[in-house]
């Protein structure tokens, strides 16, 4: 499963038209991107490669900061609370839609207090592990998990994510119980994989490609 990006500002019921009333002043100040994963994520490595090009066609200065946590929930709501002026940006994963079914009560209204502008683009993701588990196959990996019920761990960014979502299919797919270990972000997630204190995790590719080592019929990271 792929995660999509999709880039959102605040509005209320009733003036989401507003800033395109205003469109030939809009942006008279500088703007602000909320991306609610940490930074070195593939979230925030998309948004402020967007922000820098965006900066420079609007000719204003775009500040892009870091709210993570809670499976982009923080940030979310920072961006839900802020003036629905169109100045205060999100961008956000495919988990933006999910929050609603997979947290029992949210500080915003995933309908009514935000308003989609363009999705960014779609991030695979890529079944990482430490070479110190052994594991050179898929099916290694699930007969490990299988021979030691709930003894194995996966990590995700956070409930609801595009890892957390993607562990759980394969882990029902496979037929075997492990213990979902929720972190900030990408980064955090992938350096415990490497210390190998969590078993697996559905890494978006770019964080996990300068440590990745695949060969023909394995998997793992460097």
């Amino acid at each position: 499963m792929a995660s999509r990006l999709l880039l959102v500002f605040t509005v209320l019921t009733g003036v989401a038209l507003a800033p395109l009333a205003h469109a030939q002043t809009w942006p008279t100040k500088p703007l602000r991107v909320v991306v609610p994963f940490t930074p070195g994520s593939a979230t925030d490595t998309i948004a402020r490669t967007v922000s820098a090009q965006l900066s420079t066609q609007l000719a204003q200065p775009i500040v892009v900061e870091n709210r993570p946590g809670a499976g982009g929930t923080i940030g979310a709501a920072v961006v839900a609370k802020s003036d629905p002026d169109g100045y205060t940006l999100l961008v956000h994963s495919s988990s933006h839609t999910v929050t609603p079914s997979t947290y029992a009560t949210l500080p915003y209204d995933t309908v009514a207090e935000f308003a989609g502008i363009t999705p960014l683009g779609n991030i695979p993701s890529v079944l990482v592990v430490a070479p110190a588990k052994a594991f050179r196959s898929l099916a290694d990996l699930v007969t490990a998990a299988r021979a030691r019920p709930g003894s194995m761990n996966y990590a995700s960014a956070g409930q609801g994510s595009a890892a957390h979502l993607n562990a759980e299919r394969f882990r029902l797919s496979g037929r075997f119980e492990a213990v979902h270990v929720p972190f900030r972000g990408a980064p955090e997630a992938l350096t415990e994989v490497m210390q190998e204190r969590v078993d697996f995790y559905f890494c978006p590719v770019l964080p996990a490609l300068p440590m990745l080592s695949v060969r023909p019929g394995t998997l793992g990271v460097a």
